[in-house]
């Protein structure tokens, strides 16, 4: 469960957006603070994943908040939400390191986008600092995955290749061309073309078993 800390003045808005929150599976708001010292408070206690963070409070600016609360909680990522629309706000607050910039008024959806493109990309690298990343996966973390990939080979389609990848993730074991055809109810041909394509993406890693006669079986782990 990503921890979530709703940073507002109004405490209307931040009422709003924690319901906003909560209402997104995997995220949970842990508390709420409605000044710079209460926020800086509440991340020491609460060790949050996440901050929303509004810049403008009445004892302290957002941007410099920011940094305070780097300082108590170092690996805090920080969504900024506010109604400041200037370019020296913005660049100010990409530079310090936020992972979005979301200006008021904002829809459930605006705000949804944003939550779970952090679970998809940022949360997973906090599970994974101790692992040695791919380049894919920092590709995802600076917004480029869907750039990353060729387009897939004729005939194939984004729904199959979705479930062989799961499939791949999910076997604990080097997975054959033969066992995912069985999963997906698909031929073993069109699966070896799936199973392929991650190979050659570096997504997946082909191991060979040798045995019997003819050449060795090919079969796919995760690369990650």
């Amino acid at each position: 469960m990503i921890k979530v800390l709703v940073i507002d003045d109004d405490f209307m808005v931040a009422k709003v957006h924690a319901g906003f929150v909560n209402k997104e599976p995997g995220f949970t708001v842990v508390g709420v603070a409605h000044s710079a010292s209460d926020a800086v408070k509440a991340a020491t206690a609460l060790s949050p994943d996440l901050a929303l963070l509004d810049i403008h409070l009445p004892d302290m600016n957002g941007l410099e908040l920011l940094q305070r609360l780097r300082e108590v909680q170092p690996e805090l990522d920080v969504i900024v939400i506010s109604a400041a629309r200037e370019m020296d706000t913005v660049r100010k607050a990409l530079r310090g390191g936020i992972v979005h910039y979301l200006m008021k008024p904002f829809s459930w959806d605006d705000l949804r986008e944003r939550l779970k493109h952090y679970a998809k990309t940022y949360q997973p690298l906090h599970v994974l600092r101790d692992k040695e990343l791919e380049q894919a996966d920092v590709n995802l973390l600076f917004g480029m995955g869907s750039q990353s990939r060729r387009p897939l080979p004729k005939g194939c389609s984004a729904e199959t290749m979705s479930l062989v990848e799961s499939i791949v993730r999910q076997t604990p074991e080097p997975i054959s061309a033969t066992e995912t055809a069985e999963k997906l109810g698909t031929s073993r041909v069109s699966a070896r073309r799936y199973l392929e394509y991650l190979a050659e993406e570096n997504l997946a890693q082909v191991n060979l078993r040798y045995g019997g006669v003819g050449r060795p079986e090919r079969r796919y782990s995760w690369n990650g």
